[in-house]
């Protein structure tokens, strides 16, 4: 009878084992139903840095001659700047670079044959970063006293930028959090379920496009430098269990 007894106990046991895994497998690998939900936000903001660039060049036979003309340029420069507000830790001027300058020769075919030396060219550049945006916006549409004052300057168009861009995403992912969750809520409502336990949650790309453009986003994120009032957006995925 104990080998018996025995026997019908292991049995037991072997089949309550089989039981509870059976029953943690269903538990853990059963279907469940799910809301996916995509939320948005966006804020309207105004620049409050800009930055500016200009180069200007000087050309000459003689590299002594070029330098010395390009530093008379640069003395000019930072005195119309001086004169229109801009300090000195706003201006930085660049490194000189210099360039030799050749015209090349050419047969009848295409091939070169040749090359006469015309001179070196000594470029350097000036950009100027503000938060006094009025200000840099006036000088660098009005740079015709440096023109024509014999400087060959090359003014580049302002770029607009905003120093506190990490503050605004913390506070733009709040707001799409929010979004995405009052939208599963509603789909849950709706639905006659209760909306459960969150499962996965991912950030869309941070996206910076121009106030009233046809800007396209991008994969990657759209970092606009050209338009003084932006537009900050940002996506969050939001997935949920519903009860």
């Amino acid at each position: 009878m104990r080998p018996y007894i025995s026997a019908v106990i292991i049995s037991i046991a072997v089949l309550l084992g089989l039981f509870v895994i059976g029953k943690a497998y269903n538990y853990k690998f059963k279907s469940r139903n799910t809301v996916s939900v995509l939320g948005s936000a966006e804020h309207n903001f105004v620049s409050d840095l800009i930055v500016w660039s200009a180069t200007f060049t000087k050309t000459s036979f003689e590299l002594k001659d070029a330098y010395t003309s390009l530093k008379q340029d640069e003395k000019q420069v930072r005195s119309y700047l001086q004169a229109h507000g801009i300090a000195a830790n706003e201006a930085i001027f660049s490194s000189i670079t210099i360039e030799k300058l050749y015209n090349y020769h050419y047969d009848e075919h295409g091939r070169q044959t040749g090359s006469t030396f015309n001179g070196y060219q000594l470029r350097q550049t000036v950009k100027v970063e503000s938060k006094d945006l009025p200000k840099v916006e006036v000088i660098s549409r009005e740079i015709t006293e440096l023109l024509q004052s014999g400087i060959e300057l090359s003014s580049q168009e302002p770029l607009y930028y905003y120093t506190k861009l990490s503050d605004l995403k913390i506070d733009l992912l709040s707001k799409a959090a929010g979004d995405a969750y009052n939208r599963a809520h509603t789909i849950a409502e709706n639905a006659k379920s209760d909306l459960g336990s969150l499962r996965r949650a991912s950030m869309g790309v941070f996206q910076i496009t121009g106030q009233h453009s046809n800007e396209d986003y991008s994969y990657g994120g759209t970092f606009n430098t050209r338009s003084k009032n932006k537009t900050a957006t940002i996506t969050v995925r939001l997935e949920y269990e519903l009860d």
